[in-house]
């Protein structure tokens, strides 16, 4: 986590389409997770959580986030994609990766789904039993 505040962050995001998905990630995260957003590094998160790797080695991550970047708008679930695999089948116009959602426009994509799909993987996240990264998952 970073003291750099949100707004300046997003202020300095050069795209008008990615700072108008922003203000409205803003919205869902924070209607999802009822947290106020804080920078950690360049992802702007929401709660957190703690893992820790099979070697011994633990850290925290935002429980919920997303970043503004140039290509698209990026939104982390941590608990890795497989583990909503038939929503975001149903989501519109999107990519994956281990535990990353990329999302060109969210105009183009139905945005009661991606928040259930945040919703879902916060409160995984948030129980207190999921102590693995993404890619850590086996799914």
């Amino acid at each position: 986590m970073t003291t750099s505040d949100v707004a300046d962050h997003l202020a300095k995001v050069r795209s008008a389409k990615r700072r108008r998905d922003a203000e409205t990630m803003l919205g869902l995260m924070h209607r999802v997770t009822g947290e106020e957003p804080r920078m950690w590094a360049t992802v702007i998160g929401y709660g957190q959580y703690h893992y820790k790797y099979a070697s011994g080695r633990e850290g925290d991550a935002p429980a919920a986030g997303f970043a503004a970047r140039a290509a698209a708008t990026t939104v982390y679930l941590n608990d890795g994609v497989a583990a909503h695999a038939d929503l975001l089948g149903k989501l519109g116009p999107h990519t994956t990766g281990v535990g990353c959602v990329y999302i060109k426009d969210l105009t183009d994509i139905d945005l009661d789904i991606l928040e259930t799909i945040v919703r879902s993987s916060y409160q995984s996240l948030t129980a207190g039993t999921y102590t693995q990264r993404a890619r850590e998952s086996g799914d």
